[in-house]
């Protein structure tokens, strides 16, 4: 029976499977077994070569976006319609074989976007080019699921697309629960929770660590979770990152479809052709990418405002260390304090150190540790008085009088 065949029955069985005290143990131990015959199922096969026709992309510019849709809902359409990159748009499905980047220029900030082939129902199972499309959105700091408005299956597509991604690992703007998780080589394994636990239970903590193999291990709840997000956290190979539904071809549905659309959560629409919506879209990527423009400032000049420094909150943080880490990672070593002008401090400007978070337009200067003189005389600690004295002269002070 082939790993597919096997995600198939479990899949069945824990759909059949009523819920309750008593079938707990039974479905978190088929809830685990699935999440690794999914894991098992994104390996590659062994004996396959590491060249291939995957989409090998140069990651350019400050963030990345990657377009995810089934064919033909406009994807190259709006790759056109941002970037001054072209890509093949035709009314048959499969135009787009490859992986074609663009970058947008967009305040003072190159957002590289990113035009993937379609995927289909089963791109999870390795059906068309869905690993090598899902590889990339793995990498990408936001996704956008563009879905066609005006064909009648709007909904449809995005519960399949969220469905795919789901099983492959990737969470839509979702965060990880706030638990602790520790392998440990012997003591048993330790269940605490600092809060009531609702969702899952420690029997169901234990059956999911036995499937695992874990029988060492230290658990924290500081948080209820469900046993789908500890099944994540043993994994420890989830992606959580942002998502935002686009629903492009709005110019083919009703004004009544529109609104009800643009009332959905982590949604908007749009029409390229109509040229509907198109300063919301940048904002809407901007809004969810959360980008930070910190510009630098030496000392007694006016600030750069030509190149800033770009922070992410997903990747490094916005705190002043991740800003000098950008600059130069030996910043950090002779770091005293930083002067920051804008919206971050309560007056401006204000002295912060490495753990202040900046906001979007922050100025900041770094101030470095004034070097020492007694160093600067005495590199090699030689000495060990004050500095105007001489190597004789420490000696008799130290020298005991005599009796």
């Amino acid at each position: 029976m082939s790993i597919v065949e096997k995600i198939k029955d479990i899949e069945k069985e824990i759909a059949r499977t009523q819920i309750n005290k008593a079938t707990m143990s039974h479905l978190c131990q088929l809830r685990a077994r699935l999440a690794k015959l999914r894991t098992t199922l994104l390996e590659p096969p062994k004996g396959a070569s590491a060249a291939g026709d995957g989409f090998d992309v140069e990651k350019v510019g400050d963030a990345r976006v990657a377009l995810i849709g089934f064919p033909s809902v406009g994807k190259s359409t709006i790759l056109n319609t941002f970037t001054t990159t072209k890509s093949e748009a035709a009314a048959y499905e499969f135009t787009t074989l490859t992986c074609i980047p663009g970058v947008i220029n967009y305040k003072d900030c190159r957002i590289q976007l990113l035009d993937l082939p379609g995927i289909i129902e089963g791109a999870s199972e390795g059906k068309g080019r869905g690993r090598q499309v899902i590889g990339v959105a793995r990498s990408a700091d936001l996704v956008l699921l563009v879905v066609d408005a005006g064909s009648g299956k709007a909904d449809r597509q995005r519960e399949l697309l969220e469905a795919e991604l789901e099983a492959v690992g990737l969470r839509l703007n979702q965060k990880p629960a706030n638990v602790y998780f520790k392998r440990k080589k012997t003591g048993g394994v330790s269940i605490s929770s600092t809060c009531r636990l609702e969702s899952i239970n420690e029997t169901a903590v234990a059956q999911i660590l036995h499937e695992y193999r874990i029988h060492s291990a230290e658990v924290l709840f500081r948080e209820d979770c469900t046993v789908e997000q500890f099944i994540d956290l043993v994994e420890g190979n989830r992606k959580y990152v942002k998502c935002l539904y686009v629903y492009h071809k709005i110019d083919m549905t009703s004004i009544e479809e529109v609104r009800r659309i643009a009332a959905l959560p982590h949604s908007m629409v749009l029409s390229c052709q109509a040229k509907l919506n198109l300063d919301v879209f940048l904002d809407k990527m901007w809004e969810y990418l959360g980008l930070v423009r910190v510009y630098t400032k030496p000392r007694g000049k006016k600030p750069d405002f030509d190149d800033p420094l770009v922070l992410t909150d997903g990747r490094h943080g916005t705190t002043v260390e991740a800003a000098c880490k950008q600059v130069h990672r030996s910043l950090i070593q002779g770091f005293d304090y930083a002067m920051v002008w804008g919206t971050s401090v309560k007056h401006t400007p204000q002295r912060v150190g490495l753990a202040h978070v900046l906001q979007d337009e922050d100025v900041i200067q770094v101030v470095k540790k004034a070097k020492d003189k007694s160093n600067a005389a005495d590199p090699y600690n030689q000495k060990q008085g004050p500095v105007n004295q001489s190597r004789q002269q420490i000696k008799k002070a130290k020298k005991p009088l005599k009796s």
